[in-house]
């Protein structure tokens, strides 16, 4: 960064250059709904493509947040969000207008910020263990989304991160705050289903990406900066798309991790193995495209086994419906974001005895859970250690599926035992002058 700043830039960058209204807004002191400025959490967004407008959108109506920056490197997306955060703040002042919310290319500048007290970070997974433990060293609290980092590696090196920093950090695994999947957890924990001995996860399965197609890169993107550490490859619009990165090994490992972090989640909840893990996988089937920018599975089939006998099947939805199935001796329990049911016949009143007569919506929930532990300073729903060890099981999967053979796993010592091969796959290399 450069060390000499205009006053103007200077305005720009601390969120001070606002036109200041002749009366003090009832915003301002805390009235009429509003949070007083000092109990105000401000918030800046590190990535501003689809994800984090969703999550903007329900941030937006929470009075004791405030988004103050944006950030991407392609401007007309971190602008957009700009736009949507200032018509929101603006349509709730009796002047109409608002000019409060900063955009930035480059994360390090919104992070250099002293008055940004937390950040959510909604970019590509081959961002998030740069961009979180950036945050962390800069002493923001965090809210990173799913998949919480590329690869295992990534991962203990954010955990480090965050308690090194005294950090508050949520992972984005929502289904933990919806009363339909708490249920099924509390089911399955407790014994309700008799001794638990099966789960079966079904999750989306990967796209076939277009084929490779170089272009110019467009004024105001910074091809270079949305690459980071991922490997050098040409530019072509459709690589910026969720639905094709999302897809593509150089940023994630697919949705194995995409969704799987999500239902696997639930799945390591129900089975109280939240603080381990598996300690055996195989994959037995994995499709892979044959062309074109794509390159994770597009159908799989991995299985699991815990120390506790309890076997796991995680699968892509043309196999295994999507959801969680819970299966013990005495009963069973399905559960996916629409929908609970149990079996046999004779169980279904203990589940209706135990849902809630009215279903919270589970991504306000979440988001309210971490604003309200970034003021205790308690750790949220889905602290890092969690969003860890579930990655680590969708990059289980993830190295199962490419290397085609039964591989045996440390918990304790997040590595496989006697393939060296495999624990080569837990980090990559990130593109020069990117590293950790």
């Amino acid at each position: 960064m450069n060390s000499r700043l205009t006053r103007r830039r200077f305005l720009e960058i601390t969120g001070m250059a606002v036109a200041a209204p002749a009366v003090v807004p009832a915003s301002a002191l805390g009235k009429d709904g509003h949070a007083a400025p000092s109990a105000r959490i401000t918030l800046g967004m590190i990535g501003s493509g689809n994800r984090a407008g969703q999550l903007s959108a329900l941030l937006l109506g929470m009075a004791e947040a405030q988004i103050v920056a944006t950030c991407d490197p392609v401007r007309q997306k971190r602008q957009a969000l700009k736009a949507t955060a200032e018509k929101a703040y603006a349509d709730r002042r009796a002047a109409g207008t608002f000019r409060g919310c900063s955009d930035y290319n480059d994360f390090r500048e919104l992070l250099g910020r002293a008055d940004v007290d937390a950040v959510f970070i909604t970019s590509p997974e081959n961002w998030h263990a740069l961009h979180g433990i950036a945050a962390a060293k800069a002493k923001k609290d965090i809210y990173v989304e799913k998949a919480m980092t590329r690869t295992v590696a990534e991962g203990q090196a954010l955990v480090k991160a965050v308690r090194e920093n005294g950090r508050v950090a949520q992972v984005g695994q929502q289904q933990r705050s919806d009363s339909y999947f708490r249920v099924a957890v509390e089911l399955a924990q407790k014994g309700e289903l008799g001794k638990l001995h099966t789960i079966k996860v079904g999750n989306p399965g990967n796209r076939v990406g277009p084929v490779v197609n170089p272009q110019p890169v467009p004024e105001g993107t910074d091809y270079d900066l949305w690459l980071g550490p991922a490997p050098l490859a040409p530019y072509q619009s459709e690589r910026l798309i969720n639905l094709v990165w999302m897809s593509t090994f150089d940023y994630v490992i697919g949705y194995e991790a995409g969704w799987g972090c999500h239902n696997a989640d639930i799945a390591q909840w129900g089975n109280s193995a939240d603080g381990t893990g598996p300690i055996e996988v195989e994959s037995r089937r994995a499709v892979f495209p044959t062309s074109g920018i794509c390159n994770c599975p597009l159908s799989w089939h991995t299985e699991f086994l815990y120390a506790n006998g309890v076997r796991m099947i995680f699968a892509s939805e043309d196999e295994i419906p999507m959801g969680i199935r819970f299966e013990g001796s005495e009963a069973r329990v399905y559960v996916n974001r629409g929908r609970i049911d149990a079996g046999p016949a004779s169980f279904k009143p203990v589940l209706r005895s135990k849902l809630p007569p009215v279903r919270a919506d589970a991504e306000a929930a979440h988001l309210r859970n971490f604003l309200d532990c970034v003021k205790s300073r308690q750790d949220p729903r889905v602290p890092v250690e969690i969003g860890h060890r579930t990655n680590i099981v969708c990059q289980m999967s993830a190295i199962a599926s490419r290397l085609q053979r039964k591989l045996r796993w440390s918990p304790e010592q997040e590595r496989f035992i006697g393939d060296e091969e495999a624990n080569k796959m837990l980090s990559r290399e990130m593109r020069s002058p990117w590293h950790m």
